[in-house]
């Protein structure tokens, strides 16, 4: 049986890299632009080199790069990994060597297990091989998604600061330009330096603040964002206006993150009553087994 789920699967994998062989994956449009362009303005963040990969990357990389992220990974995977300027390719590669990896793992047992002299039935390495395998193609998916909400909020709270920061500037008397300057160098970390990375490009295009500002918003998928240069936009250059906008808006993303707060806090709590309830169900089944053991002994 083990056997038989082994060879189907390399039968499988071969009859596919032939597919993909004869009709190849489109590159994508930006990489096709920027061959056109070399010399071009660069993104908002450096992406991420091949030396960061890990083993997983390395040995699915081939593979990946037959099948082609845009036919496996769908869009919100690719915006994300945008976010964390990840490589599209490499996420694939350690989603399909975590296949591979959990489609081995239960036949493997099976074998260390015959020795001993247990028989698992013969359709549970398969179906177990499944489940796993796909459990663990889905895995990297989890991860990724959790760490670009994890990097959204991140700038996003940086972003609150910066229309605080903005607003003290301007009310001191400064212009938007300076005072948005003054905002971006005050602070430090990762996402102050993609607001300084906006204010800059503004800069040297000469174009408006919230040019950049939207195009930050539509990269990271942050709402917030792209509504504050849609106020920014609208207000104009008019002092008074839009430093009662920017601190309106501050306000609005600052309450925001107080419910996201309190919302993880609520679910902080709830994942701590699990191992309580376990721990006091244990505890009851100790002091209980003894007295019930006898009761149904003596019957």
């Amino acid at each position: 049986m083990i056997l038989t789920v082994v060879c189907g699967v390399g039968v499988g994998a071969g009859v596919w890299l032939a597919w993909t062989g004869l009709r190849p994956a489109r590159p994508d449009l930006d990489v096709l632009l920027a061959a056109l362009t070399p010399h071009s303005i660069a993104p908002a963040a450096p992406p991420s080199g091949g030396a960061q990969e890990g083993w997983a990357a390395r040995v699915g990389r081939p593979l990946a790069v037959r099948l082609g992220p845009l036919r496996l990974l769908p869009a919100s995977i690719r915006r994300d990994l945008t976010v964390l300027d990840r490589d599209p390719t490499s996420h694939l590669a350690e989603k399909l060597t975590a296949g591979v990896v959990g489609l081995a793992l239960p036949p493997i047992l099976g074998l260390l297990l015959a020795p001993a002299g247990i028989r698992l039935p013969l359709t549970l390495p398969a179906v177990g091989a499944l489940a796993v395998a796909a459990a663990m193609f889905l895995g990297p998916d989890v991860a990724v998604r959790a760490d670009a909400a994890r990097t959204r909020r991140t700038v996003r709270y940086a972003f609150a600061a910066f229309l605080d920061l903005t607003v003290i500037a301007m009310a001191g008397g400064a212009g938007l330009e300076q005072a948005v300057s003054d905002a971006a160098a005050a602070g430090n970390g990762e996402a102050f330096a993609l607001l300084r990375g906006a204010v800059e490009r503004a800069a040297l295009t000469r174009s408006p603040i919230w040019t950049p500002l939207a195009e930050l918003g539509e990269r990271y998928d942050l709402t917030d964002i792209i509504q504050t240069a849609g106020t920014m936009h609208l207000a104009g250059g008019e002092g008074a206006r839009i430093r009662a906008s920017l601190a309106a808006r501050a306000d609005t993303i600052r309450l925001h993150d107080l419910s996201d707060a309190d919302a993880d806090a609520a679910e902080a709590t709830e994942r701590m009553s699990l191992p309580v309830v376990l721990l006091t169900a244990g505890f009851l089944i100790m002091i209980a087994y003894p007295a019930v053991s006898r009761v149904l002994t003596g019957l």
